[in-house]
């Protein structure tokens, strides 16, 4: 480990004003600039992805409230489909 490793990790709040420190500044500007980026797009991820959620939920809700119109529309068929799929599911699960 060298001693700019060494600085970098001990002193990370010191900033050096010597002419070689400017390096060392700038790069904790760069850095200090890289987090609040990260930061900024964790949080718009984080929105995104609670609106997709949203939405999925709002279309699972939309497809059972359809499949529960259907069923009501034809309920002789939708005995029929539930027997049928019961007596395949039965067939494969006891081979």
């Amino acid at each position: 480990m060298s001693s700019t490793d060494s600085d970098m990790r001990t002193g990370a709040g010191k900033r050096s004003t010597n002419p070689g420190g400017r390096d060392i500044d700038d790069l904790a500007n760069q850095l200090d600039t890289i987090r609040a980026d990260i930061q900024g797009l964790t949080s718009t991820v984080g929105r995104i992805a609670g609106k997709q959620i949203n939405r999925a939920q709002d279309k699972a809700m939309e497809t059972a409230y359809e499949a529960e119109a259907a069923i009501r529309r034809n309920p002789l068929a939708a005995v029929a489909i539930a027997a049928g799929l019961g007596f395949l599911f039965g067939v494969f699960t006891r081979r």
